[in-house]
């Protein structure tokens, strides 16, 4: 797929390139981002210069993940970074937030503008988000986007050689009311108890 831009309210969604190292750099030095992301820690240049210069564009090229700056409409400030990217055949979403531009809705915004995007250009079913247990502020975000919580997969990411268990939740396009590309059975029995 060709990179492309999507525009929001008050940002401005486009493909990361070479030129974001800077930016990428700085802001992967919050221990935050480090801490809940997987992100190489010490988080060194050449790993910006790694990410954007190869595994965004393989990402594009591939079909498997599209990674994009956040950016402010009007000034062009880089205020983070969202993407979707294929666990299996589903999609699933990430982001964080320039640490002096939290708190101003602009992961939700993103979300919300990227998960419209997902539902209609890459035709997906189903959207995912997924985060290690605790990460609060990133559930915070999905929730307000509509996420619907179903719970925790234990030891479903695998770090260097430990397992973690990830809460996981989703988001269908009807809920954005917007069609989806197959249709939706809900269940129509619950597990047993015992």
């Amino acid at each position: 797929m060709e990179p492309t831009v999507i525009a929001a309210e008050r940002l401005l969604l486009r493909p990361l390139d070479n030129a974001d190292e800077d930016v990428v750099f700085a802001a992967c030095q919050d221990p935050e981002i480090q801490r809940w992301t997987g992100i190489p820690s010490p988080y060194e240049r050449r790993h910006a210069a790694f990410y954007l210069g190869e595994l965004v564009p393989a990402g594009w090229r591939d079909d498997t993940m599209y990674h994009f700056a956040v950016e402010a409409r009007t000034s062009g400030t880089f205020l983070g970074s969202v993407n979707v990217h294929r666990h299996a055949d589903v999609w699933a979403v990430g982001y964080w937030t320039v640490a002096e531009h939290r708190g101003g809705g602009y992961a939700l915004e993103a979300v919300l503008a990227l998960a419209r995007w997902t539902f209609s250009v890459l035709r997906a079913p189903r959207l995912e988000w997924r985060a290690e247990p605790g990460n609060l502020a990133s559930w915070a975000v999905a929730r307000k986007a509509g996420f619907a919580l179903e719970g925790t997969l234990r030891a479903a990411h695998v770090n260097g050689d430990t397992a973690k268990d990830v809460w996981i939740s989703s988001l269908l396009p009807q809920d954005l009311g917007l069609p989806s590309p197959i249709s939706y059975q809900p269940a129509q029995a619950e597990l047993p108890a015992s």
